[in-house]
């Protein structure tokens, strides 16, 4: 059996990382390990929002986000190419110096590799928990690669097919849908680097997300996205495709004995909102608090992480997907809504920003007790 960590992590993505590193600087023993042999290189999730650049703001990763992302001033809604609404964000009255930012998801995951990195602790790739027994005073880890390794605490962050959640033999009840919605990435020719736009169409939704550097994310139905782009907009290059399916999905509880679950092994939802990564973050926020009294001789902190986390996150998985099944909905009183209700809203002091608190994470606060 090798060198007991305080805190075995499971789960190289941005919530083990964000966990790790958040531990790492309170001065608790992490060991980092994931599945994959190497990093991914491609990202479905784009948006950092305020409250994460919030939370990573002490570590130094939220100046580096904002150094190589995208702000976003606007974000124009259209039925049919007509724009219907313009909302332009007052970040500096809902979140001063923190407005919400789009990056890769692979490039958020290397600046917080680096700063771990740069505190001596790095994921060990290619080597994946397979199974996991407990008692009074800890953990004991089987990895993949035949290490067996025994720690206080263990934090499952490894994916919507956790190997922590099913060795946990937790179920992950919910829903799935077989529409199949579309990614790419791809060089704009005449859209603003600075807004994004949300088509309401008959063929479904399309997003389009500006990245630094005139890429552009588009998001929709059907595998074709680049002709269904505004009059004037033209695609000059395309840099990857994909595709995916949306599931909404929530464990019972997240946490067991001195076993804890966080992000996508813990809940999972459609990206509309943009609150996958950042809620995972979130997550390892409230975790590295409640793991580090735990470690300070405060038993039944891990229960509070349930306690503090698990509303906060199922809320949003059934947020998501109320608006989900409305995006999606080609219903004539969906489609009557999605032409007049932005511009309705727009007019309504105050009601934007609060709908913008519920996208960025504003909309409650990050609690540790």
């Amino acid at each position: 059996m090798s060198a007991s960590p305080q805190v075995l992590i499971a789960g190289a993505g941005p919530t083990g990382l964000a966990a790790a590193l958040f531990l790492t600087r309170a001065g608790v023993s992490v060991r980092l390990i994931d599945a994959a042999p190497e990093p991914a290189t491609t990202s479905k999730a784009l948006a950092v929002n305020p409250r994460t650049l919030e939370l990573l703001e002490p570590t130094g990763v939220a100046d580096r986000i904002r150094a190589e992302g995208q702000d976003i001033h606007a974000i124009r809604i259209a039925r049919d190419g007509e724009v219907v609404a313009t909302l332009r964000p007052r970040w500096d009255r809902i979140a001063p110096g923190r407005p919400m930012t789009i990056l890769p998801q692979t490039r958020t995951e290397g600046l917080l590799a680096g700063a771990l990195a740069d505190l001596g602790v790095r994921p060990e790739r290619g080597s994946g928990l397979a199974a996991l027994t407990q008692d009074a005073d800890g953990v004991t880890a089987a990895l993949t690669s035949g290490e067996t390794v025994r720690s206080a605490l263990l934090l499952g962050a490894d994916g919507a097919h956790s190997a922590t959640r099913h060795a946990l033999n937790l179920p992950f009840p919910g829903d799935g849908s077989d529409t199949p919605w579309h990614l790419a990435d791809v060089d704009i020719a005449g859209a603003r680097q600075d807004e994004g736009r949300i088509e309401f169409q008959d063929a479904g939704p399309l997003i389009v997300l500006p990245f630094s550097g005139g890429t552009f994310r588009l998001i929709g139905f059907g595998a074709d996205l680049a002709p269904r782009l505004p009059k004037g907009w033209t695609v000059t290059r395309t840099r990857w495709t994909s595709e995916f399916r949306v599931s909404h999905r929530m464990v019972p509880t997240m946490a067991v004995g001195r076993v804890a679950l966080a992000g996508d092994a813990a809940h999972i939802h459609s990206p509309i909102g943009g609150r996958g990564m950042n809620l995972g973050i979130e997550d390892a926020f409230v975790f590295a608090a409640c793991a580090l009294d735990t470690l300070n001789g405060q038993p039944g902190r891990l229960a509070d992480y349930d306690r503090l986390r698990h509303k906060i996150d199922g809320d949003w998985v059934a947020a998501s997907r109320r608006l989900t099944g409305f995006v999606e909905s080609a219903s004539p009183t969906a489609r009557l809504l999605k032409r007049h209700a932005p511009p309705l809203a727009a007019a309504v002091p105050g009601l934007i920003d609060r709908a913008l608190k519920a996208g960025m994470g504003l909309d409650h606060p990050v609690r540790v007790r």
